[in-house]
């Protein structure tokens, strides 16, 4: 297939690597990261857009994807597919859909799960929103970037699948820290607390796959002083686009909510900010009732 790939920063780097290295022909654009070996430069998005059977974008925001969208949908052929693999607001994938379908274009929004590993490896998660013409066409990709993609349906439940999966994410892994640092002030040894927890009803990814406690269960950014694996910065920034979107639809979120406070207080005003978002621990280590 002959590709545009535009967006080549942490995740889009490697994800446009192993379509290279599947054997497509991959042209990208960035307005400030390298072109990795093996992708073809383009001077501007529109370029890398043209001729491509499928664009994928993967970019910081709704504001940028919005942005990008208006350049490249009058580049791209009709028939072609723009795959956004983004993570942005539910409406703003709705908004770019919309603009293809009157265009002539396919549209998927396919945010991922897996981070940066996850995208050098090919073993992401796609969560597809989109017509089923256009999943069929991008199918052979999702098979070479990620392990599993999952057609959620019409565009924007992509993102509504991420956004939800994230939320249950932020709120476990802060109830995973608050945990382990209730068992230190009860004298229980974390060891103890895991072997427990994670064979127990308290299991979850947090705790079995992702530990935050240096030292205990599998391999975690925590072994690794808390070098972000998942930001918490990312983190805040999935909870937002959590709480935009319950907000929209009239959905009460009290533990999203209150997830959405700690990370921002964490990232804002203390010391979270480049750490992963399992740096909570070391948080609620150092607090007591009062803060």
């Amino acid at each position: 297939m002959k590709i545009g790939f535009i967006g080549l920063g942490n995740m889009g780097a490697p994800m446009a690597v192993n379509l290279v290295r599947a054997g497509h022909e991959v042209t990208g654009f960035d307005l400030a990261a390298p072109c990795p070996d093996g992708v073809a430069k383009a001077a501007s998005a529109p370029e890398a857009a043209k001729g491509a059977e499928i664009v994928i974008t993967m970019l910081p925001n709704g504001a940028i994807l919005k942005s990008v969208a208006e350049e490249i949908i009058p580049a791209m052929d009709k028939g072609a597919v723009l795959l956004d693999c983004s993570t942005v607001e539910v409406e703003a994938a709705r908004d770019a859909a919309a603009a293809c379908d009157k265009a002539g274009l396919g549209f998927l929004d396919a945010p991922v799960s897996g981070g940066v590993g996850g995208a050098a490896g090919g073993t992401l998660t796609f969560m597809v929103g989109g017509g089923e013409a256009a999943f069929a066409t991008a199918r052979p990709l999702f098979e070479i970037m990620g392990q599993k993609a999952v057609h959620c349906g019409p565009a924007g439940n992509g993102q509504a699948a991420k956004i939800c999966n994230n939320m249950i994410l932020g709120i476990t892994m802060i109830g995973t820290c608050e945990a382990f640092a209730l068992a230190d002030k009860l004298g229980l040894d974390r060891q103890a607390m895991f072997d427990v927890v994670s064979t127990s009803s308290g299991y979850s990814w947090s705790m079995n796959a992702y530990c935050p406690a240096p030292g205990i269960g599998p391999q975690s950014p925590a072994d690794n002083g808390y070098k972000p694996g998942f930001a918490a910065d990312l983190m805040l920034k999935d909870l937002r686009l959590a709480q935009a979107a319950a907000e929209a639809a009239d959905a009460d979120t009290p533990l999203g909510e209150a997830a959405m406070r700690l990370y921002e207080t964490f990232v804002e005003s203390e010391d979270g900010k480049g750490r992963d978002f399992s740096a909570m621990l070391p948080r609620f280590e150092k607090r007591g009732r009062s803060g």
